[in-house]
């Protein structure tokens, strides 16, 4: 990780540890694994954080934030975002944020200790690049920034039919 990014995870580390921040994020999480305890069959569920909890602090290059809980014991398959640099934190539990690069899946066992390096709980994902989420036995919360306003976002995954075809969707589609 270069000084740069290091920099900007700094920044939004000590953003998403205030108080007043979190408090809002724990109301989100709630009702995000609400939404995953009702349905039995998805492998996360997700909700845009308004971009006004964080007080105006956030790097101008960021334009969408999301509360996303990971079941358990899953591992949520190859995804990439072509239009978009994610910057993910392990907001609760832990997990595996993988990313495929030099034809093999690397690891990045992701931690929720505020005490861990910075390295351990944030991880910076570059436009167009795979990755995918493996959980142990407990639900993983990561709080997510794009550089793409939500409604732009776009998520890319392989087609399960035909590997050679790629299937978009957009976060906020109903």
């Amino acid at each position: 990780m270069n000084k740069q990014e290091l920099r900007i995870l700094q920044i939004l580390d000590a953003i998403a540890r205030q108080k007043s921040v979190s408090i809002i994020i724990d109301s989100i999480v709630v009702r995000v694994e609400q939404k995953l305890d009702q349905d039995t069959e998805a492998l996360l569920a997700w909700e845009p954080v308004p971009l006004a909890t964080y007080g105006g602090e956030l790097p101008d290059m960021l334009h969408s934030s999301w509360v996303f809980v990971v079941r358990a014991e899953t591992n949520t398959g190859a995804e990439r975002h072509p239009n978009s640099c994610q910057r993910m934190m392990s907001y609760g539990g832990s997990g595996d944020l993988q990313i495929w690069t030099g034809g093999r899946w690397r690891s990045n066992l992701l931690v929720s200790d505020p005490e861990k390096q910075i390295e351990l709980r944030w991880i910076s994902i570059p436009p167009d690049v795979w990755h995918r989420a493996a959980v142990p036995k407990e639900n993983w919360v990561v709080l997510s920034f794009h550089t793409v306003l939500g409604d732009e976002l776009i998520e890319e995954r392989p087609d399960p039919s035909d590997s050679k075809l790629i299937r978009q969707r957009r976060y906020l589609d109903k």
